[in-house]
């Protein structure tokens, strides 16, 4: 009979992945990045522990959105004040705040509690080809989608 093994957080080995976000669509890549910030492509992923790894999205500015959200997909945030709804189309984010725009994706698709939070300061946005973190020396992370690669 097998024992099943809890990870210990001594012994997690965190790796950096560089992915880059050109052309590819905004939700399909946003759902891989969660998965590797949660730790689910591991043999030791555990629902109620923190295993995922670091991830650095590079060219967040040149995601491609599918159909007809460049036109009509909006961000609402609202100010606490009456009347304080505001609405942000996502054309005008992708010009001011191209990595919220990623990073918002991503965030939807963790849990909701502190664990989360943790997981979503792994995540390092960039809008250009550069990034600060090359110290870490992060391998390339490639998605394949039925026999394409994504």
């Amino acid at each position: 009979m097998r024992q099943t093994t809890i990870t210990k957080p001594a012994d997690i080995k965190r790796q950096w992945f560089v992915v880059d976000a050109e052309g590819k669509t905004l939700g399909r890549l946003a759902t891989e990045v969660a998965k590797v910030l949660r730790g689910k492509h591991k043999p030791t992923y555990q629902p109620h522990a923190d295993n995922g790894d670091h991830v650095i999205v590079i060219n967040a500015e040149k995601v491609h959105l599918s159909g007809n959200k460049m036109d009509q997909k909006e961000y609402f945030r609202h100010t606490g004040y009456m009347g304080g709804q505001k609405h942000i189309p996502i054309k005008v984010m992708l010009e001011k705040k191209p990595t919220e725009v990623f990073s918002l994706a991503v965030k939807g698709m963790l849990p909701k509690n502190v664990i989360g939070r943790k997981m979503f300061r792994r995540l390092h946005v960039y809008a250009g080809a550069e990034h600060e973190n090359q110290a870490q020396k992060p391998e390339v992370l490639e998605f394949y989608s039925k026999g394409i690669k994504y």
